[in-house]
């Protein structure tokens, strides 16, 4: 079973958060505002925020930008993840890993499944790694993107977390452009 060794040491990262939103502003951003109080209540350091609207270059754009900033170990978004013809942030999600976590996206149906339901098929959170960045999307729900946190992002982003998490495999993220 999951659990925290609490005989290491914590090591906090450095998370951009970007809400995609056609509408919001940053003082309407109560998503963006959930997970930058979770992240730091948690230890994390926030290295960025955005808000970027719902168009596929835009979003993309922005993620490369993080990416390619060496102050940026992970990057997640909220909104823009359901069925609609806006909701296009998975599109641009995808159109810059390099690998998904195609678990991730499972996990997260499995806990919105016990908060709403058979609700949670309208979703398409994701999960991916580009660049040696961990990148996540979430829907634009501020009680989505509590359930992200407090079930899977907040013991996959502790270095403490076992049998294992995504901060001890940082290191190894871009291992492939280091070979020659």
């Amino acid at each position: 079973m999951s659990r925290i060794d609490e005989s290491l040491d914590f090591i906090p990262v450095r998370i951009a958060v970007l809400t995609v939103s056609d509408t919001r502003t940053e003082a309407e951003d109560k998503s963006g505002d959930t997970l930058v109080a979770r992240l730091t209540e948690a230890g994390h350091s926030l290295a960025a925020r955005a808000i970027v609207a719902d168009e596929r270059a835009l979003i993309a754009d922005q993620l490369r930008v993080w990416i390619a900033d060496p102050g940026v170990d992970v990057v997640i978004s909220t909104g823009g993840t359901g069925l609609t013809g806006r909701d296009v942030t998975v599109e641009a999600h995808r159109d810059v890993y390099e690998k998904e976590i195609e678990a991730f996206a499972t996990v997260f149906t499995i806990v919105s499944m016990q908060k709403i339901g058979t609700s949670a098929v309208q979703s398409r959170a994701t999960g991916g790694v580009a660049g040696g960045t961990y990148l996540f999307a979430l829907p634009g729900s501020p009680g989505a993107c509590r359930d992200a946190w407090d079930e899977i992002l907040k013991f996959q982003l502790d270095y403490r977390h076992r049998p294992c998490n995504f901060i001890e495999m940082m290191p190894r993220l871009d291992e492939h452009l280091r070979r020659k």
